[in-house]
């Protein structure tokens, strides 16, 4: 569930905006840190993928089944990471491919991998989506 003042997800038409995810396990472990620093290339990869997953359990909640999913349109990736760290989109890859094993060519998608600074709670990544339903 979000963590300020947003809804985690936004039905308009047939779009589901999806707010972005942290990388969050199902035992409430929050993946923080730097990637570049405190974490690798692998471990910024699996920090994605629990993004992607927790993108899904929003996506899941709001239209009540994933099968009713017919694209995913974009999805934005956001890696904490040093200024020398150059791989940001290996990092997101972690996303893009669990979404595009999951939906075969409905999860093709448009993207954007960008570094950042700082993500809320000292989260090592962040990713937001685009679902058409």
């Amino acid at each position: 569930d979000p963590v300020g003042a947003y809804v985690a997800s936004k039905i308009v038409g047939n779009l589901v905006y999806i707010s972005g995810q942290l990388p969050l396990s199902n035992e409430g472990k929050l993946i923080k840190g730097k990637i570049g620093k405190d974490l690798n290339l692998e471990q910024g990869q699996e920090s994605a993928k629990l993004c992607a997953l927790n993108l899904l359990a929003q996506l899941k909640k709001i239209t009540g089944s994933l099968d009713k999913v017919k694209s995913c349109i974009k999805i934005t990736g956001y890696v904490n990471s040093t200024d020398s760290f150059i791989d940001q989109p290996k990092v997101i890859n972690g996303a893009s491919d669990l979404i595009s094993q999951i939906f075969g060519d409905k999860g093709k998608h448009a993207r954007a991998a960008v570094s950042v600074n700082s993500l809320p709670l000292g989260a090592s990544v962040e990713v937001e989506g685009i679902f058409e339903v």
